[in-house]
């Protein structure tokens, strides 16, 4: 579960992490009260959307930058007025883009330097990472592509926690030294124990500068959150923003659906991460291109089944669907009874291919053969792929 910058400073800021006074508003009545309490002078107005590259972004009605520094506090204001309400188009929102409903008021800082810190977690060693460069207010992945000896790493053992020398280690990395050496080292403990604590999967600020009077500042801020680990943070699940995400993910969450919608034509219904990576590059393999990432579970029922179909055809790019279900945990009838169900529900007229192997698959074959419907079925997962790749391209 991703927030957005502002309720993600108000989480630094409850753990000790100093960030610019800010303030957001969600409709243009807001915008003086938002404003209020921020002192005269240099104002920067930030859209708040879940997506990276807002400062490079353009609006559809070619406003360009969805961050902006302004002089005064009402230049903010008129800025403002412009991006709320508007679309605001960024390499990571595709052409779409993302309707901007919070702005984010803060003061503006006076900048020495910029640099990069984010915590997450390592899988390959299963612990938490820390990553910091000198290099901030950038891409970080361009940094590691073309200076890659400017990326440092310090791995946490999450028995111990983090250890004071890795701290000045860090520090010493960044090149800092005396007041900032030691507001930076607070900073990096607090913000730790924010991941730590929150159930984070990744925080990161970039950038986080050094100001001339020493201070060292988190002047973004980007959290998300492990969605396994929410039932213990209820204060967290009220931050979630709906209207930043896919419709189709939204009630698929509410069935206990692993759904990630894609933009390709053929919709995969699978049990298993693993499986559903594999179906949906065996589509690939074979010249079709996927619509969604769908994994049912382990455990599916009959109505979890049918639900996954209803939001399939939500998906009006959709020009087959590929069911491949491989049976351990899984009963292959209630997968099948589910699909004879769903598609008698929403009335299906779109090729449906079926796979099916494993726990009770002769009877989940048989269910299939007598209800009547008109479905095709795979021997392998790549008969599957291949047949519905070919019958979406008739």
């Amino acid at each position: 579960m991703n927030i957005h910058e502002y309720q993600a400073k108000a989480l630094f800021e409850k753990y000790g992490v100093p960030v610019p006074k800010g303030a957001p508003a969600k409709t243009p009545e807001e915008f003086v009260n938002a404003l209020a309490p921020l002192p005269e002078g240099p104002t920067m107005v930030k859209s708040q959307i879940h997506a990276g590259g807002r400062g490079k972004g353009t609006f559809t009605d070619g406003f360009k930058g969805g961050v902006k520094f302004c002089k005064t506090k009402n230049d903010a204001k008129e800025l403002a007025g412009r991006m709320l309400g508007n679309t605001l188009v960024t390499a990571q929102t595709g052409p779409a883009g993302r309707k901007v409903q919070t702005v984010y008021f803060t003061t503006a800082s006076d900048i020495k330097k910029e640099y990069y810190l984010a915590i997450l977690l390592d899988r390959g060693t299963s612990r938490p990472v820390i990553v910091a460069s000198t290099e901030g207010g950038v891409e970080i992945e361009k940094v590691a592509h073309d200076t890659p000896e400017k990326i440092h790493k310090v791995f946490v053992d999450p028995a111990y926690g983090l250890a004071d020398f890795q701290v000045r280690e860090l520090c010493f990395k960044l090149g800092f030294a005396g007041a900032e050496a030691k507001n930076a080292a607070r900073l990096i403990r607090n913000l730790f124990t924010c991941f730590w604590e929150t159930d984070a999967s990744m925080v990161e600020v970039n950038p986080l500068i050094t100001t001339p009077a020493g201070e060292v500042l988190a002047l973004d801020a980007k959290v998300s959150f492990d969605d396994n680990a929410l039932f213990r943070h209820p204060e967290l699940v009220e931050l979630r923003d709906l209207n930043e995400e896919d419709p189709k993910e939204i009630e698929a969450s509410k069935h206990a659906l692993n759904y990630i919608a894609l933009d390709g034509n053929i919709a995969c219904l699978v049990n298993g991460a693993g499986l559903a990576m594999s179906t949906m590059d065996i589509i690939k393999h074979f010249g079709g291109t996927p619509a969604n990432f769908l994994d049912v579970g382990g455990g599916a029922s009959r109505e979890q089944v049918v639900a996954a179909f209803k939001i399939i055809l939500g998906d009006a790019n959709v020009k087959g669907i590929l069911v491949n279900i491989f049976g351990g945990i899984m009963d292959c009838n209630v997968i099948a009874q589910g699909i004879v169900d769903a598609v008698k529900e929403v009335g299906l007229k779109l090729p449906l291919v079926v796979r099916l192997e494993g726990n009770n698959v002769v009877a989940g074959k048989a269910t299939l053969a007598k209800s009547g419907l008109k479905l095709v079925s795979g021997d392998s997962m790549a008969d599957a792929a291949q047949k519905i790749v070919k019958l979406v391209a008739a």
